[in-house]
């Protein structure tokens, strides 16, 4: 089966780490985009930097090869430098021995990437790559709800 292309962009905000917090994603497939947002009231940036990228999985309605663009160095990292492999390998510990932060989301991300074949690209955060910018604004107004 030739799965369609979708190319995601992801970011996270949050008003003090914890604090309100919010998430956006923008996902174009076929000459069409969607934007998708989302917050929550007491949280931390990286939770909301892995909800953005859960939740855009979560929209694609059928398996797809997706390209998810993020300017977040820990989602990237961990999937292109294997750390994700050597977290469930040492049973969710990291290299210190200490457990992995937000295991929960871990695990949704990594079941929401099953039925996808997923490429992992890091962007420069607040340059001129104007995908990333949007899918900030939509993180920092999703925070901004979230604080009010």
């Amino acid at each position: 089966m030739n799965k369609p292309h979708v190319i995601v962009y992801t970011d996270g905000a949050c008003s003090g780490n914890p604090g309100p917090g919010g998430w956006g994603a923008l996902l174009q497939w076929n000459g069409r985009e969607k934007t998708i947002s989302g917050g929550e009231p007491a949280t931390t940036n990286n939770r909301m930097e892995l909800r953005a990228v859960i939740e855009a999985l979560r929209t694609l309605k059928r398996p797809c090869r997706v390209s998810i663009h993020s300017d977040s160095a820990l989602i990237i990292n961990a999937f292109t430098q294997g750390w994700v492999d050597n977290w469930l390998r040492r049973g969710w510990k990291k290299a210190d021995k200490k457990p992995v932060e937000n295991r929960d989301l871990w695990e949704q991300l990594l079941q929401a990437m099953q039925p996808h074949d997923v490429e992992w690209v890091k962007v420069k955060g607040h340059s001129d790559d104007e995908r990333n910018n949007r899918v900030d604004r939509l993180a920092v107004e999703a925070c901004k709800k979230q604080g009010s």
